[in-house]
Formats: C-alpha cells, sequence, structure tokens
C-alpha cells in the first residue's frame, strides 16, 4: 500500500512539474490567442469576465468600462475605435490629464523588439484582441 501511495505521489509531481515546466517555456505575444492576450494584459482592470470588475480596477480613479457591452452602447461594435483604443498612439492627450488605459501599441511594439516587423506584429496583436472583444459582446 505504501509502496502504491508513493508511485502516486511520484506520479502526480512529475505531472505538476511537467505543467510548470510547460508554463515557462519561451513564446511571443504573437503567439497568444485573443483570449490568452486579455487575460495577461486587460483582466487585472476589466476582469477576467471583461465587464469592468478586475482586482485593480477599485484602486483606479477611473469607472473601468464593461467591454461585453460596447456593442449595446454604440449600436454595433465599432472595430476601428476599439482598436484605436487598444492601440493608444494616436490618441491626443487632452488638458485633463494622461490617458487612463496603458499604450497597448506602444507596448506591443517594444515587446516584440521595436522595428519595422514589430510593428505589424503589434498591430496583429491589436487586432486578436478587438476580434476577442468582438466575441464576448453580450445583448
Amino acid at each position: 500500500m505504501r509502496r502504491r501511495n508513493a508511485w502516486a505521489t511520484l506520479a502526480a509531481t512529475g505531472g505538476v512539474w511537467m505543467l510548470t515546466a510547460s508554463a515557462f517555456e519561451a513564446t511571443t505575444i504573437a503567439d497568444y490567442s485573443g483570449e490568452e492576450l486579455f487575460q495577461r494584459f486587460c483582466a487585472s482592470c476589466h476582469g477576467e469576465s471583461a465587464r469592468g470588475d478586475g482586482p485593480v480596477a477599485q484602486g483606479l480613479a477611473t469607472v473601468v468600462p464593461d467591454l461585453t457591452a460596447i456593442e449595446r452602447r454604440y449600436g454595433e461594435f465599432p472595430a476601428a475605435r476599439v482598436r484605436e483604443s487598444i492601440d493608444g498612439r494616436g490618441i491626443v492627450i487632452t488638458a485633463h490629464g494622461p490617458r487612463a488605459m496603458p499604450v497597448w501599441g506602444y507596448e506591443f511594439w517594444v515587446e516584440e523588439g521595436a522595428d519595422i516587423v514589430a510593428e505589424d506584429q503589434a498591430r496583429e496583436t491589436i487586432d486578436r484582441l478587438v476580434d476577442y472583444l468582438r466575441s464576448i459582446q453580450r445583448e
């Protein structure tokens, strides 16, 4: 009985090690799905379900919007507007202060190598996020 428990423990430990090892494999942002990007970069503020209830949201001065209601607010999903908002590089800073959300276009560009190829990859990354947000709209 003890021998079987030892093997079960060893097998379970090995399984956990394999899961942990795969979590540390080198990947780039280009390898992430839209949902994975959202969970990694957006969920801390917008929440795992994108309803504006992430763990950081309560500490922000700006109300974090419910991203599952974008289409309802605008009548249709404004893909270009959402893309611009995520990218952030083309948004003019007003006299009211800095933009509340990170400039993800710049962050993704730097993460991918800050060159001309990285610019294309940053755009593709943002497009995956936009597609994901479109897919989670509720009525």
